[in-house]
């Protein structure tokens, strides 16, 4: 079994480009890495290129550097989830597990320039190729998080875990790193 996680896409690059002050590839995700490679699980955790201005071509070059193989389990989190279902449904690839954390559909800048990341079609064949798909949201989410999770269980169902307080699963939110419930999810 191999776990990959792609992490969510900031808003701001300059704070985003420092390895200090950026959080995108922070949270829970260098946590839920150390837990699952405690218990002899390989973890890939890429960085995607360019996140605060998402672009779905760079994302898979990046992303297609990996082996991913029908034991593979992917776990995405925010516009993570965007770029995991929008290449499972270009691929057809066949995989164990598909997990999204905190989805997100639906474009949020202001200015449109992420319209090309997030509106890419959801392939219905995904759920077919997927041994299983969980998806986690929360009661705190904001609005947009709530649709975009609207928007991938009609099309993909699976199984929702809802936890409170947990708004968009960063760590401000959560009020921690941990992430229990997503080792569970993993190994359960």
């Amino acid at each position: 079994m191999k776990v990959i996680i792609i992490h969510g896409c900031p808003s701001d690059k300059e704070k985003a480009m420092d390895p200090e002050t950026r959080t995108y590839d922070k949270h829970w995700i260098p946590w839920t890495k150390k837990q699952l490679e405690e218990r002899g699980i390989e973890v890939e955790t890429p960085l995607m290129p360019e996140p605060w201005s998402p672009n779905y071509e760079n994302f898979k070059r990046e992303f297609e550097k990996l082996n991913v193989d029908e034991d593979s389990i992917l776990i995405g989190h925010s516009c993570g989830c965007a770029f995991l279902v929008t290449w499972l449904g270009e691929t057809e690839r066949k995989i164990k597990k598909l997990i999204l954390v905190a989805p997100w559909k639906v474009e949020y800048k202001e200015d449109g320039s992420d319209k090309d990341f997030y509106e890419h079609p959801i392939n219905p064949h995904i759920k077919d190729n997927v041994g299983e798909i969980i998806m986690f949201t929360s009661n705190t989410e904001c609005e947009d998080g709530k649709k975009s999770l609207e928007i991938l269980h009609k099309e993909l169902g699976g199984k929702i875990i809802s936890l409170d307080s947990r708004g968009h699963y960063i760590e401000k939110h959560m009020g921690t790193k941990e992430f229990p419930e997503l080792i569970e999810a993993v190994i359960g």
